[in-house]
């Protein structure tokens, strides 16, 4: 009678099998970028950032809506 060394898919080879099955599952969760973070919002220094980045609006564009920004902000005491 075979052995099979208790693994029920012939040994060592089956958990090669569920190695490769596992690996392969692991490079396409994190291939598909972090899924926690899809949902997440932007703030509006990084919509601004981003725009700036893209060339969207110019540095000059960038600092102004910045400075709006900046005092919008409530303050600890607010």
């Amino acid at each position: 009678m075979y052995y099979d060394g208790g693994f029920g898919m012939g040994g060592m080879h089956g958990a090669w099998w569920i190695f490769g099955a596992l690996l392969i599952g692991a490079l396409l969760f994190f291939a598909w970028g972090r899924p926690w973070e899809r949902g997440r919002r932007q703030t509006p220094h990084e919509v601004l950032q981003r725009r700036l980045a893209n060339g969207e609006i110019t540095p000059e564009e960038y600092e102004k809506r910045n400075a709006l920004l900046d005092r919008d902000v409530p303050g600890p005491m607010d």
